[in-house]
């Protein structure tokens, strides 16, 4: 399973790159999530389709965050990839999709949700960042022992890791 400590910081991308790497099929969240014209999945929606995607497949590739129903991916994953870039990164990032996607719905996203960026969205990743850096920290205390944990901290790590992976 790929998170990631805020929206922006690569997890999509990431993902889909491994996927070709690794010959895996990636599932992205917010493809289950959000519903045509960014209507929210229900939880039960939301859970059921990642159960059914751990049921069905012995290999995966699940990305996003979604704390609420990280349970289902973590006791199904071997491995928990986390990446974390800094904040001005992780924004600047959101703000080029957001110009680079106008009007359109991205691969990742669920139908017809064409790309859009408000304030709310903004202050969220702001006011989120730092209480789930440390939230993911005190996560990776007690899963690490359990699964395989890799953390990527920066742009090098995250591309020297891909690299690794692609050319195997």
């Amino acid at each position: 399973m790929v998170v990631g400590v805020s929206a922006g910081v690569g997890k999509s991308t990431f993902a889909r790159r491994l996927g070709e790497a690794l010959g895996i099929e990636v599932h992205h969240l917010d493809r289950f999530f959000w519903k045509p014209k960014w209507v929210q999945a229900t939880m039960e929606e939301f859970s059921q389709a990642q159960q059914a995607i751990v049921d069905r497949q012995s290999t995966w590739i699940i990305e996003g965050n979604y704390t609420g129903s990280l349970d289902i991916r973590v006791e199904h994953a071997d491995t928990i990839i986390y990446l974390e870039l800094p904040l001005h990164i992780c924004l600047f990032r959101v703000v080029k999709r957001w110009l680079s996607n106008i009007g359109n719905t991205r691969p990742d996203m669920g139908e017809d949700c064409k790309e859009m960026l408000d304030w709310k969205f903004i202050k969220f990743i702001y006011s989120t960042y730092y209480p789930r850096k440390k939230r993911m920290n005190e996560f990776f205390q007690v899963y690490g022992k359990q699964k395989k944990v890799i953390v990527l901290k920066n742009k090098r790590e995250i591309e020297a890791y891909l690299q690794s992976i692609e050319n195997q």
